[in-house]
């Protein structure tokens, strides 16, 4: 166990490292790497916040996983209410421990995830991709060892089942308006058109470059598509991630044709007003539904 650091340089060295497990939690409660991402951020301001008047803890990583798992409960709270739909939530969350994998959950979407019930999957994650033990998800989840025991085993069994059956989700397209857009803005930075770029951008356009900092306004921004004008070892292909329009950020130099990592864009009719640059946060693509749309027109899987 490990104690807060009383060096904020510290402090946020250890945030570093344990930021992808956040996320890989976050991400399986929300269903989505976006909004994960966006739980551990507010999760992360609040323990910046509590960190001064927190006092002793011995486990600093079950501390702040605490504070994740509170924010996706809100998360998932907020959705409930908008979507008029019940959740069973659990409370808290615990210390990490040995990872032990099963390979079906180990590899399940995050979609699939979302089709257990809230504390199951909050008992998976924890076990089996977090890799706490029974005794902590018990802690963490209150009642006894044997209901913990039952959440644990109904959750892994419901998940088995899932990952052999066929994928039921619509087919995903984009609308025409959508369509146009989106390559609009890839094809201009793949041609180094960035004149073009600002151009799609909102006066007020926001970015947020995940794990690094966030500006608002074309004049900031501006100062980030000036970085990109001066790399040469990307290129840029459209898609979707969880649904989202996104652009594919892939190395020239890997020979993978995996991307590198993305960027995620929210657009006003014909203008782009939100920019989330995974570029410092490349664990997001972990259990990501990655689409790229072809040459035709056609969004296609991106799988390893």
């Amino acid at each position: 166990m490990t104690s807060i650091p009383t060096d904020p340089k510290e402090f946020e060295r250890l945030i570093g490292e344990l930021r992808p497990r956040l996320h890989r939690y976050c991400a399986r409660m929300t269903g989505s790497v976006v909004d994960g991402e966006d739980v551990v951020q507010d999760a992360l301001i609040k323990a910046l916040e509590a960190r001064a008047t927190a006092g002793a803890i011995e486990n600093t990583e079950g501390w702040l996983f605490r504070i994740a798992h509170n924010a996706a409960v809100d998360f998932l709270r907020r959705r409930t209410r908008q979507a008029a739909q019940s959740q069973e939530i659990p409370e808290m969350i615990a210390a990490t421990a040995k990872l032990e994998q099963d390979s079906d959950i180990a590899t399940a979407s995050l979609r699939t995830f979302m089709r257990l019930p809230a504390q199951q999957r909050s008992a998976v994650i924890l076990k089996d991709v977090l890799g706490h033990s029974l005794e902590e998800i018990c802690e963490v989840m209150g009642g006894s060892v044997a209901s913990a025991k039952s959440a644990l085993q109904r959750g892994r069994s419901r998940l088995r089942v899932l990952a052999h059956e066929p994928d039921e989700a619509a087919e995903l397209k984009l609308a025409e308006g959508e369509h146009s857009r989106l390559v609009q803005y890839v094809e201009s930075f793949n041609a180094r058109d960035f004149d073009s770029v600002r151009l799609m951008l909102a006066d007020d356009v926001r970015l947020d470059l995940v794990n690094r900092f966030r500006v608002e306004g074309r004049d900031k921004v501006g100062e980030y598509l000036h970085r990109y004008a001066l790399a040469e070892q990307w290129r840029f292909e459209a898609g979707l991630v969880d649904g989202r329009l996104a652009m594919f950020v892939f190395d020239r130099h890997d020979h993978t044709q995996w991307p590198a990592y993305f960027v995620v864009l929210d657009f006003a009719k014909e203008i782009v007003v939100n920019i989330r640059d995974f570029l410092f946060a490349r664990y997001a693509l972990d259990g990501a539904d990655l689409r790229l749309l072809s040459h035709h027109g056609v969004l296609e899987p991106l799988t390893r």
